[in-house]
């Protein structure tokens, strides 16, 4: 057979290969290790789902498997016991009532079942690790978001309102204003001897129409505004 004849060939093998394919679960490759199997009981494992999926033999001989894996007989005969002996594997006996025929096949269902526990496990983590990242950013949160609102009571001199603490809330969540810059906002409300929220916050949408973002810029736009209303 000339290159172009085995080129043919190879390309057709190619092709039909995907008519042979095993489907394995990713989570074998993934905990395996965790299982504590070793890579030959994994192969092992691989070559009963290959049988049972692509050659439809449920039960293969002990010479199928060597034939593919390699080493004795005997040596597979105690990998497949030590896999039935830790639930990793099953055999299962059937009847064919129609033939009168009994027939064994090996079942892997256990292997399913810990490497579930195992994805379940992770996925529990998971949760858990997302918890406690909620919980320390709360903890962490940035102390002058947890302050201001003690702040504005004490200039005040009471308790806020729920309705007051939400205006805070949107002044900080919605409307994106700093807390340094909320903070001078109040500062000029008792400068000014309007200590309510209506003034504060008309002095907040006013130093946002004229793109004041920071304490620094306030303080300007505030100098200026005083200025030209001396003169």
């Amino acid at each position: 057979m000339d290159n172009t004849g085995w080129r043919t060939w190879a390309e057709g093998a190619s092709s039909g290969m995907g008519a042979g394919v095993a489907i394995f679960p990713y989570a074998l490759f993934r905990y395996y290790r965790r299982l504590k199997l070793d890579d030959r009981e994994v192969l092992l494992l691989m070559h009963l789902m290959s049988f049972k999926q692509v050659e439809m033999k449920e039960f293969p001989t002990l010479e199928d498997m060597q034939e593919l894996i390699g080493g004795t007989t005997h040596a597979i005969s105690l990998s497949l016991q030590k896999l039935m002996k830790d639930g990793f594997l099953s055999i299962d006996e059937e009847v064919d009532e129609d033939r009168d025929i009994q027939y064994e096949r090996y079942n892997v269902s256990g292997l399913y079942e810990k490497l579930s526990i195992c994805m379940a496990n992770d996925a529990k983590n998971k949760l858990k690790q997302a918890s406690v990242a909620r919980e320390s950013t709360a903890t962490e949160e940035p102390e002058s978001e947890r302050n201001i609102f003690k702040i504005v009571e004490k200039e005040f001199g009471r308790p806020l309102s729920p309705m007051e603490c939400e205006t805070i809330s949107g002044w900080l969540d919605q409307d994106q204003y700093p807390h340094d810059l909320i903070l001078m906002a109040l500062k000029e409300a008792v400068f000014a001897g309007k200590v309510h929220f209506r003034y504060i916050d008309r002095i907040l949408l006013e130093w946002s129409r004229n793109r004041v973002k920071n304490t620094a810029d306030a303080k300007a736009y505030t100098q200026k505004f005083r200025s030209s209303g001396r003169s």
